[in-house]
């Protein structure tokens, strides 16, 4: 996703960005990239989470009683904010390392890139993972064109 350099200048239509920014660290590059493959005029439809998903506590207990608590900092880092042993842990598993982008980073960002923002769209959780997700909405998409 940083790295499109497979593909030439303006040579894409219309790119559908999923949620996939949360396995890069820095997201900035991947707007970038975006915005030089798209012909002018071409479309970026992309979506990421809400960066509230990244702040609270996932501690079991603390979901069973209902607690949100704010535990870390954005821009999140699994390497950098999980514990020692929590990171050591995830890695043995085999799970992707996760960094949580804020706001500016992601719409910021593709405005930075030189995108202009068409639309924008918040949408539920179908099945909530996580506490936070019974409240607002966590899936957020843009709609932006290369002018």
């Amino acid at each position: 996703m940083r790295d499109l350099s497979a593909f030439p200048d303006a040579s894409f239509d219309c790119i559908v960005h999923p949620i996939s920014n949360l396995y890069v660290p820095d997201v900035r590059p991947v707007w970038r990239e975006c915005f030089r493959v798209l012909k002018h005029g071409g479309r970026l439809l992309s979506s990421f989470y809400n960066p509230v998903v990244f702040v609270g506590d996932r501690a079991p207990e603390l979901a069973e009683q209902g607690l949100i608590r704010p535990r870390f900092k954005l821009p999140y880092s699994d390497v950098r904010d999980l514990s020692p042993d929590e990171l050591a842990a995830k890695q043995a598993r085999g799970d992707a390392l996760v960094f949580g982008h804020s706001l500016d980073e992601q719409i910021g960002g593709q405005l930075e890139a030189g995108f202009l923002l068409k639309g924008f769209y918040e949408d539920e959780q179908p099945q909530p993972r996580f506490l936070i997700d019974r409240f607002l909405p966590t899936f957020l998409a843009t709609y932006a064109v290369k002018p």
